[in-house]
């Protein structure tokens, strides 16, 4: 039994945005990411850090998720900032039941357990929004609200974070998210989000006594990062 974590699949088996436009990494992919999954087993648990469909809704999802129901085991989604097809957990658990996908639940206000660990996250929020005119007070008050919530709900257990922002990386810093972090004693947090040249701004490793990990998947090579084995 593992833990494993990746972000940032950006499938695009339903809408016409394949990320082999941008060379490089991610020529190539899918069939990339598909290797990479293989390492997984049925008893093991995958935790996925949002950006993982360009569809603008969930039925346009469809072949997507059709995709992710393949990787064995529990999938603990959370949501990235280009997850239009996100909704309520009720119509995802109608989406999955009515298409036979099983395994698959949401990170949202709650937080689930592996072999005596938290798992707790949400999207967090990027205060760079600010630059191009996009931050939005309420809806960041509401991510911080939901992790608050999320790490809450674990109680005493001993917690790791996932986040699709980076609550830091160089010459940026979240403190609200950093505080609540601290708050909640959090013992590791994972985040995706940075891609290509910005891998190198991602402050990774130790800091105020906690393991910081960047987990989108090109940062990966595409292949799921064990957290726990």
């Amino acid at each position: 039994m593992a833990l494993y974590a990746i972000g940032d699949l950006h499938l695009c088996l339903g809408a016409a945005k394949p990320m082999d436009v941008f060379g490089g990494a991610w020529s190539g992919y899918m069939d990339k990411l598909y290797e990479g999954i293989q390492v997984i087993k049925p008893e093991d648990t995958t935790v996925l850090l949002g950006d993982l469909s360009w569809a603008l809704d969930l039925k346009e999802a469809t072949a997507d998720f059709s995709w992710i129901n393949e990787i064995p085991g529990r999938k603990i989604i959370l949501k990235g900032n280009h997850d239009y097809w996100w909704s309520t957990a009720a119509k995802f658990g109608q989406f999955c039941g009515s298409n036979g996908f099983t395994d698959m639940i949401l990170l949202n206000n709650n937080h689930y357990e592996y072999n005596g660990w938290a798992i707790c996250g949400t999207r967090g929020w990027f205060f760079e929004e600010e630059k191009c005119g996009m931050h939005d007070e309420k809806v960041f008050r509401r991510e911080l609200l939901r992790l608050e919530a999320s790490l809450k709900s674990a109680g005493d257990l001993p917690k790791l974070v996932f986040l699709h922002y980076p609550p830091r990386y160089k010459g940026y810093t979240c403190e609200p998210i950093l505080e609540i972090l601290s708050k909640y004693d959090v013992r590791r947090c994972f985040y995706g989000h940075l891609h290509g040249a910005s891998h190198a701004l991602a402050m990774e490793g130790l800091w105020n006594g906690i393991e910081y990990r960047l987990v989108s998947a090109d940062r990966l090579n595409f292949q799921p990062l064990p957290v726990i084995l």
